[in-house]
């Protein structure tokens, strides 16, 4: 089943012959429960793609829409709303705020929508983290790698529609970084969980189902790996 669309996707900036485009015709679609790598190098467009994609940006023409709801045709406050009910965005640095712990920061975007925790849930989501141990803790007083757990738990609290990575192990060691991969390719195959992951690392790019490679703004090769219900 078809969870995210893209059409004709293109998002400029400046004007005249100051003008760049940095998405350039952009299409494709998505599965549910599918992983999916975007790679390229830097100023390839990726990250301006996926912050159309989370809704954080939106396109100068083209569509993104998900489920059955074009995001860019929504009012601010209502595309406001959609997003955190249906994106979860992670980046390199973590955006956990400063003075709340573990949990507040998990449930934080859930609280901001005017919705009561679901501590069973946060209880599970903790768990999977590996963060049992340390739910009293404020961001100063965790490593990186644990920051990065907090975002990502932050990130599949609310069952998104979609969970969009923004190099989420650029910030990170190499054991660090591999085992917040590892996170991800769990709580997409455990749960069913469509992820979409930026990242400028081949090594990691192939580990998804689908690889999506773009260069100066234009999608120049888009192959799957591996079958979405297949061995990972």
């Amino acid at each position: 089943m078809e969870i995210l669309r893209c059409e004709n996707l293109v998002k400029e900036y400046g004007e005249g012959e100051a003008k760049v485009k940095a998405l350039d015709n952009v299409s494709f679609s998505v599965e549910k429960g599918e992983f999916v790598s975007i790679i390229g190098p830097s100023g390839s467009g990726k990250s301006t793609l996926l912050h159309i994609l989370g809704g954080v940006d939106k396109p100068t023409s083209g569509k993104v829409i998900v489920g059955d709801t074009d995001m860019h045709a929504l009012s601010e406050n209502k595309l406001a709303i959609f997003r955190r009910r249906q994106i979860g965005l992670i980046y390199q640095f973590y955006n956990l705020l400063p003075v709340l712990n573990v949990d507040e920061n998990i449930v934080l975007p859930h609280l901001l929508d005017g919705r009561e925790v679901d501590q069973e849930r946060l209880d599970l989501v903790v768990e999977q983290m590996g963060l049992s141990h340390r739910r009293n803790n404020l961001p100063s007083q965790l490593s990186g790698g644990q920051q990065q757990r907090v975002s990502i738990g932050r990130a599949i609290y609310n069952h998104p529609a979609i969970v969009l990575a923004d190099e989420p192990t650029g910030n990170l060691d190499r054991k660090n970084g591999s085992e917040i991969i590892e996170l991800l390719k769990k709580s997409n195959r455990e749960q069913n969980q469509t992820l979409i992951l930026i990242t400028h690392d081949e090594s990691i790019a192939l580990q998804a189902d689908r690889m999506i490679c773009i260069e100066d703004g234009k999608i120049v090769k888009d192959e799957r790996i591996r079958m979405i219900d297949g061995n990972r």
